[in-house]
């Protein structure tokens, strides 16, 4: 629609052209589309979180909950845990750090660059890591104060059995447990191939990792656990650690394997023992949150990570 104005130029009158807009026509050009969803950044967490541990729960699945490493998961709580994956217990509550590394409460004479330099980490990573809230000028900190260390790293303190081999049984019970066997014992040799020690070829819990050094198979409670292999067995009972009842067999090849958590067994010291056959069963005795079977493997006195030796599932 054009519309006709008289404008004066000069003495004169003249006529302008103006374009008018049919607002109902043309609506569709001046519409916005309104947006329902705002985008709001994904910012890495920074805080440490409280997380409380449900029946079935491990370090390694609480770990891959958050996206961290079980070791961090340990670090952040050596107070309940003592480096000891199988000391959780349901309803504790632990810390789950933000990133990799080491929370680390501050004591008296710290300084930073000791701190970094212990636990081999990065001092800008320290000073930077903005929930720290460390004056970049005067880094000082307060004793009893957590910090965070990313990428820092110690050492573990393991909880275990020694390696018993059939010849020399006779390891302390008063220090591993009543299971400890006495005596030195002759009898099966293994084959070194190994077979599965439970029904089920997955796992239900723990993974080998650093810090836990066997794998936790699925088994309910009650099923029946097997010898990996053929041996001797060296400990029957109950033993110290958090193991609860274990079995230890000595395979007289260099290779000893471990069967921890059982509610029952029902293979006796220094009895000869063949591959698959039935030698307890499955529990949750020990520190252990749900029945499972921990299953160690060891050769020439050294940890090897059962799925090197295990057929495939």
């Amino acid at each position: 629609m054009i519309e006709t104005v008289e404008a004066p130029v000069g003495n004169e009158e003249v006529d302008v052209e103006m374009p008018q807009l049919d607002m109902e026509k043309d609506a569709t050009t001046i519409r916005r589309e309104t947006q329902l969803h705002t985008i709001i950044p994904n910012r890495p967490r920074e805080e440490v979180k409280q997380y409380v541990v449900n029946i079935g729960d491990s370090v390694f699945e609480i770990a891959n909950k958050f996206n961290i490493k079980p070791e961090t998961v340990l670090w952040a709580n050596y107070d309940q845990l003592n480096d000891d994956p199988d000391m959780i217990s349901v309803g504790m509550e632990l810390n789950i750090p933000p990133v990799d590394g080491v929370y680390y409460e501050w004591e008296e004479g710290d300084t930073i660059e000791a701190v970094a330099a212990r636990f081999e980490a990065e001092l800008e990573k320290i000073l930077g890591f903005s929930a720290n809230k460390l004056d970049l000028i005067d880094p000082t900190v307060d004793p009893g104060a957590m910090v965070m260390i990313p990428g820092g790293h110690r050492e573990f303190r393991q909880w275990l059995i020694p390696v018993i081999p059939r010849s020399r049984a006779g390891v302390s019970s008063s220090v591993y447990g009543s299971g400890a066997c006495s005596g030195s014992y002759e009898g099966a040799y293994g084959s070194g191939a190994f077979t599965w020690p439970a029904g089920n070829h997955y796992l239900s819990g723990n993974d080998y990792w650093s810090g836990h050094l066997a794998i936790d198979i699925a088994a309910g409670e009650g099923a029946q656990v097997y010898a990996a292999d053929s041996g001797v067995v060296v400990f029957s009972g109950w033993a110290t650690g958090g193991y609860g009842y274990m079995i230890m067999i000595d395979h007289g090849n260099g290779y000893q394997t471990l069967y921890g958590h059982l509610s029952s067994i029902s293979a006796s010291c220094g009895q000869s023992v063949g591959r698959g056959q039935t030698i307890g069963y499955s529990g949750n005795t020990g520190n252990s949150t749900g029945a499972h079977l921990h299953f160690e493997v060891r050769y020439q006195g050294g940890f090897v990570n059962p799925w090197y030796v295990l057929p495939a599932p």
